[in-house]
């Protein structure tokens, strides 16, 4: 199949939809499902072969570079069928990485200098540690997906490190498209009530009782930075019913604290939320991110995935602290 696609002509970059090939629309008949999330680009690249469609008209063969393309996770392939002209055009959809950015990366760290990705093969052992960062092995950047090497590469440019949760699920290529999939979807949800830095507070309580260094220490560190708060993430891990936290705060930790305990849910809780001004949705998103993360914790609690050095010191001076732009 891939032989017979040539180049891209400059006439059939269109919108998701519909196409134009010499005029005339192209309308989708059948679309394969994505394999990284659900977005795509602005554009759909469609691509044109004589063989098949004579109306765009004579085009090359394709460069044998486009090849891999038709295999990565990244790219659906959609078959365009013109209404007027017998055949079909092959195109793809690329899918838009930005939006599936953990939010790790693409909110807390994406103000902390740019630095060039990494050209060596990635790790099993921390740079500044002689201790792993896990017990699984890292795969080595050339045996990697693509789509999973290009998006370890921009979180490592746009944050200065590559967090090591990237490398440590990457063992496992699938469950790395799943795992951060879902991560973007709770985490990055833009309705609601609960802000960025009560989401991380949610993480760092719920991680503490459930023992994961990991996920307390990277966590917290965004808390930190969201909250402006250099200290109150430390207080809810030693105790958080001592801490400087507001009523709201604490109902909201209570009941994700009940949800990560595995505790009978009641109308109480609902109705202490609702006390201070949270509505059934949010109770779904403060439960969905304990849940989500207590599968996550017990992740790193078995593969005895380490924190980088770099998140102990983020957000403690009012530099750190003021980087987010949020």
């Amino acid at each position: 199949m891939c032989a017979a696609v040539g180049r891209l002509p400059q006439a059939v970059l269109q919108s998701p939809g519909t196409a134009r090939c010499a005029g005339k629309a192209l309308r989708p008949r059948a679309v394969a499902p994505p394999c990284f999330g659900s977005a795509v680009l602005p554009s759909c690249l469609v691509l044109s072969c004589w063989s098949v469609l004579p109306c765009c008209g004579p085009v090359a063969r394709t460069d044998a570079d486009l090849a891999p393309l038709f295999g990565s996770p990244r790219y659906s392939l959609t078959l365009w069928q013109d209404t007027d002209v017998s055949g079909t055009a092959l195109g793809w959809q690329r899918q838009e990485a930005a939006r599936h950015l953990p939010f790790l990366a693409s909110r807390g760290l994406l103000k902390r200098p740019p630095v060039a990705a990494q050209r060596h093969a990635y790790s099993t052992k921390d740079d500044s540690s002689v201790r792993p960062i896990g017990r699984y092995p890292v795969p080595n950047k050339k045996d990697m997906p693509y789509d999973i090497v290009e998006l370890m590469e921009e979180v490592e440019v746009k944050t200065g490190f590559l967090p090591n949760v990237f490398k440590a699920m990457s063992h496992r290529p699938a469950e790395f498209r799943a795992f951060f999939a879902y991560y973007n979807v709770i985490m990055n949800k833009e309705t609601g009530r609960l802000s960025k830095a009560d989401k991380e507070l949610i993480i760092v309580a719920t991680s503490a009782v459930n023992r994961c260094p990991y996920c307390v220490v990277a966590h917290g560190a965004l808390h930190r930075i969201y909250s402006k708060q250099p200290t109150l993430a430390d207080q809810v891990v030693v105790n958080w019913e001592l801490a400087d936290l507001s009523s709201r705060d604490l109902a909201m930790l209570e009941f994700a604290l009940a949800v990560c305990r595995a505790e009978n849910i009641t109308e109480e809780h609902f109705q202490k939320l609702e006390a201070h001004g949270f509505d059934r949705e949010d109770a779904w998103d403060i439960a969905t991110i304990a849940a989500f993360f207590a599968m996550s914790n017990r992740i790193a609690h078995f593969v005895d995935l380490r924190p980088n050095k770099e998140f102990y010191n983020m957000g403690r001076t009012p530099r750190e602290a003021g980087r987010d732009g949020a």
